[in-house]
């Protein structure tokens, strides 16, 4: 195969890749409304998602200051 056809080809597979529904990387980044909640939490739900969110902030940040070399 030529750098041209195999070239084609891989534009063809990310596109229809993008199209068919796949994600690359994170859904919620691309479309992040599609990840909100709008309904009524059950009991005790909405209290683990602060505490989560809360711990998944603090592990990114914490990342971030070990990348930045802090």
């Amino acid at each position: 195969m030529s750098i041209q056809t195999l070239s084609r080809c891989s534009i063809i597979l990310f596109l229809s890749a993008l199209t068919s529904g796949c994600s690359i990387g994170n859904e919620c980044a691309w479309y992040r409304s599609s990840c909100m909640y709008e309904g009524q939490y059950e009991q005790g739900e909405e209290d683990y998602a602060e505490s989560e969110a809360q711990r998944l902030n603090k592990n990114s940040t914490d990342r971030l200051r070990r990348s930045s070399g802090d």
